[in-house]
């Protein structure tokens, strides 16, 4: 009795062996397990790059059974691959790499599950970049904005000089606002000793950059009160008015006394 229980079980364990050998070797290509690499990285990374230089992405995917087509992506824009840069291996040459690369994202699919990826970040390392309007002209009393833009990677101190000494924030008349590409000086009710030079001068673990703005200022206009002005016209040229009229009447008058006295009368 032993012996058969012992053959049943062996039976048994077999026929499942070879069911699951069955379902291996019969599973749908589009199950299998395939891995992509780039650069021979099996996980998202940062490129740490520089200006001016050029990067080679090369993506591939591991332990495929068959011919696998890959997609590369630049941010969410599509890259046109060469048909033969498509199968199973493929490339992207990232050439004359600027400032406006930094933080974009390089990503590899499988065409046929695209949720299969991998991305490459670049980190664009660069000097400050510094840009503005070099003059403005202001009048007294007005408000004006200094706005510096900036980028650096990393990212930089910023301050502000006033003809080449650091400025000197007066509180409720001097504002900063910085953000992650501007650095701006806001003055309000602006008076003459405002005229000058004011540098913005960025420093980083690169290089120090500096970027002039030249701020004019200029004598307060007089106003002219054009209310009173209008008042006034109004009341002289109803005078000259009224005076022509007195006039005409009294010449009217003047016509009427030299006129024929035998005007009118019948023969």
């Amino acid at each position: 009795m032993n012996s058969l229980k012992m053959a049943w079980k062996s039976s048994g364990t077999m026929q499942i062996c070879q069911f699951l050998l069955l379902v291996i070797l019969f599973l749908p290509h589009g199950m299998t397990s395939s891995v992509l690499t780039v650069n021979g990285k099996t996980e998202n990374y940062i490129l740490d790059t520089q200006r001016g230089f050029q990067e080679s992405l090369k993506c591939a995917v591991q332990n495929h059974t068959g011919e696998e087509e890959l997609l590369w992506y630049r941010g969410a824009g599509r890259v046109d691959l060469k048909s033969g840069n498509k199968i199973n291996s493929s490339s992207v040459c990232v050439s004359s790499i600027s400032e406006n690369d930094n933080g974009v994202n390089f990503t590899c699919r499988l065409q046929r599950d695209e949720t299969v990826s991998i991305s490459v970040m670049l980190n664009v390392i660069f000097p400050p970049l510094l840009s503005g309007n070099d003059f403005q002209t202001v009048s007294e009393g007005n408000s004006v904005n200094l706005v510096c833009n900036v980028k650096s990677n990393p990212q930089a101190q910023m301050m502000w000089y006033k003809d080449g000494n650091v400025l000197n924030l007066e509180k409720n008349y001097h504002q900063i606002q910085q953000t992650s590409e501007s650095f701006q000086l806001s003055i309000t009710k602006v008076r003459k000793s405002d005229n000058g030079t004011y540098s913005c001068i960025a420093n980083s673990s690169l290089k120090m950059e500096t970027k002039d703005f030249h701020l004019i200022v200029e004598e307060r206009a007089v106003a002219v009160p054009i209310e009173p002005i209008i008042a006034a016209c109004v009341v002289v040229f109803l005078t000259l008015c009224f005076g022509l009229i007195a006039r005409r009447k009294r010449i009217m008058k003047l016509c009427v006394k030299h006129e024929d006295p035998n005007r009118g009368t019948a023969l």
